[in-house]
């Protein structure tokens, strides 16, 4: 099977926009997660993490006309993908086939929420109508760009979303059906998800508390990110340096229920084992866990459990980083794989915020202070989703002959 390698990162989330941004906040140690300002909604005393920037804002940063029709899902969508392929130097097709695979649920949900009544009685805002779901999202992110895909599709299984896209895009890569994929996740905050979580009963009404005691639910967040890959004989052709390589990943579904986590975590053991079994690693080969680590009781006793499964008394350092940018949900993955990525190569662990007292029937403890100059090979990355669709990638330092 060919190498595939990552040769652009875009990232905007409540940290705020781009890679360089990212890695600043990070390494401050200070959450983004805040009380909701621009989500219209009466439960804007809950905290999440909110991109901070109105869709006015984003279409100054992007150029894009006051008076052009498009949804925040795709906004910052196209902020996330511009920048992933400047650094790839993806300007132009030249001869390759390059696809865009994006994950997202709401869609542009959030304006047909905000347009409802004017769809009933008006048709000032009825362009907004054929914006509403996730595939003319992804389409919005693609017209953002003057580059002509060859495929453009949309990946929809809850908060794995991102990642199973990024699966996606290299099955293709492996099969020969593209060159160059740019895979990745946007989702924005809308009242359909905040009030469905809220029902759930698994918000925190503080910033959360991952693989804590007292943990008692998440805050959710937006933004996207994307990915450029390709073949490493693509990158040489295209005289582009690799950052890193995807050596492992899979995705495995327990369907124990349709919103919880089995107790033992069979559907995010399988994940970590299949992605450790297609990288051709051990255990004791992963250097640090970008756990799903979402806050609620339910996960992360159960992705604890099923960390202690896969590596023993032998855990690697595990951190969670939703207290800083909220759970982006169907774009997580994208997110946290991008965050994963920039610990790889820029050699720190982000800390695992609010933690205080351990979880009685775990035998480790995450990350509590970032931890700077560390080496590492080989970094793991969880997203799971509803209904146990559960995905786990791997990503590898490139080895410097």
């Amino acid at each position: 099977m060919a190498e595939i390698v990552i040769t652009g990162l875009g990232i905007i989330s409540a940290l705020g926009s781009g890679i360089e941004v990212t890695v600043g906040r990070l390494l401050s140690e200070k959450s983004a997660v805040e009380k909701i300002k621009h989500l219209q909604t009466v439960h804007c005393d809950l905290p999440a993490g909110e991109v901070p920037y109105s869709d006015t804002q984003l279409r100054e940063m992007l150029n894009i006309a006051p008076d052009y029709n498009i949804t925040r899902t795709s906004l910052m969508g196209q902020v996330a993908l511009k920048e992933a392929m400047s650094q790839a130097k993806l300007s132009d097709k030249q001869n390759f086939t390059v696809a865009l695979v994006a994950g997202n649920t709401v869609g542009g949900m959030e304006k047909s929420e905000q347009y409802y009544h004017h769809f009933l009685n008006d048709e000032e805002y009825k362009e907004y109508i054929g914006l509403h779901d996730c595939g003319a999202c992804t389409e919005m992110i693609a017209q953002g760009t003057p580059f002509n895909f060859d495929l453009v599709t949309t990946i929809s299984t809850a908060c794995s979303s991102a990642a199973n896209s990024v699966f996606f895009g290299a099955d293709m890569l492996k099969t020969g059906r593209a060159d160059i994929v740019v895979a990745g996740g946007t989702e924005c905050l809308s009242k359909f998800h905040l009030n469905g979580f809220n029902t759930l009963m698994i918000l925190d009404s503080e910033v959360c508390k991952p693989f804590d005691k007292n943990r008692r639910g998440l805050n959710l967040g937006e933004g996207a990110a994307f990915l450029v890959m390709e073949t490493a004989e693509s990158a040489r052709r295209r005289n582009v340096v690799p950052i890193c390589k995807l050596s492992g990943y899979a995705n495995r579904c327990d369907a124990f229920h349709q919103t919880a986590s089995s107790p033992e975590g069979e559907g995010a053991f399988l994940a970590m084992e299949g992605a450790l079994a297609d990288a051709a690693l051990q255990p004791a080969d992963i250097d640090y866990i970008n756990a799903h680590g979402t806050g609620t009781p339910n996960n992360d006793e159960s992705e604890g459990h099923a960390m202690m499964r896969v590596f023993g008394d032998r855990i690697p350092p595990v951190s969670s980083t939703k207290a800083f940018t909220g759970h982006t949900t169907s774009a997580s993955g994208a997110i946290e794989a991008v965050i994963s990525i920039l610990s790889l190569t820029r050699g720190f662990i982000p800390a695992n915020l609010n933690f205080s007292e351990k979880i009685d029937s775990l035998n480790f403890m995450p990350v509590t202070k970032t931890m700077q100059g560390v080496n590492l090979r080989h970094v793991l990355t969880n997203s799971f989703g509803f209904g146990g669709n559960d995905s786990s990638c791997i990503f590898s330092k490139i080895e410097q002959q």
